[in-house]
């Protein structure tokens, strides 16, 4: 199995939340690319939503050009947005589930009752030179519905871990230890992410075989306090056990 050093991937969604809340030109949406890249960013992640809550199409295409590391667009698995995805040609594609009540992204994909459209669109990325992701639970039979549709990226949906305390998250801590190594075991690289933050990163960060978190909401927040570039950096430390 594949060991790696994890990296990070940061989403910067909610600099682009605080902008639309007013419809101002600030936060500063190139600004803030700057930032997390000079602080350490392995990689940039917006997800643009079918409601346009925060991050904006110009967003995408203006990040396309700005990025220096990498670019992982977050989408629902529409023809909208394998159009777009199609003519930005980011470096990754993570497809997730979207609800327009929904707060944040409500659990995995279902790999099951989507294969066809989601095999179709992974094809269609694959063969446009973008690699794809699959945004699912970490469960080993999910995972190998994964594979079959050809994806070699899954990210595992880390919301449980994060909300549980005590025994429950070190019970689910041990199924995404499992189940990152299953997906290894299946040819997959596996990344992780979602309600992860300076106080819980570390044992995910941990986990030979996760190559990659992606992690926004906290990181924002911390930076209400001290700052973007910090925010990256204190959290990059805390994935290495050093803070949190």
């Amino acid at each position: 199995m594949k060991q790696y050093t994890t990296t990070l991937g940061v989403n910067i969604d909610h600099v682009a939340t605080l902008r639309q809340a007013r419809r101002t030109p600030y936060p500063d949406f190139a600004g803030a690319i700057e930032a997390v890249e000079r602080a350490g960013a392995d990689g940039v992640t917006m997800h643009l939503r079918e409601d346009r809550r925060h991050v904006q199409d110009a967003d995408v295409y203006a990040a396309r050009e700005k990025i220096t590391t990498h670019l992982n667009l977050e989408m629902a698995p529409t023809d909208e947005m394998l159009n777009i995805a199609l003519d930005v040609r980011p470096d990754y594609c993570c497809l997730v589930p979207e609800k327009r009540e929904e707060l944040t992204t409500e659990g995995g994909l279902d790999v099951a009752a989507h294969a066809g459209r989601i095999g179709d669109i992974c094809a269609a990325l694959g063969e446009a030179g973008v690699l794809v992701s699959l945004f699912i639970e970490p469960a080993p039979q999910v995972i190998d519905r994964a594979a079959a549709l050809g994806a070699p990226i899954v990210e595992l949906h880390t919301g449980e871990y994060a909300l549980a305390e005590g025994g429950g998250q070190r019970r689910q801590l041990r199924r995404i230890e499992a189940a990152a190594a299953h997906a290894a075991s299946a040819g997959l690289q596996p990344n992780a992410g979602h309600g992860l933050h300076r106080g819980n990163v570390r044992a995910i960060a941990a986990i030979a075989a996760v190559a990659e978190l992606n992690i926004g909401h906290s990181i924002v927040a911390d930076a209400v306090f001290c700052g973007l570039e910090e925010a990256v950096r204190r959290m990059r430390a805390a994935m290495r056990g050093n803070g949190g």
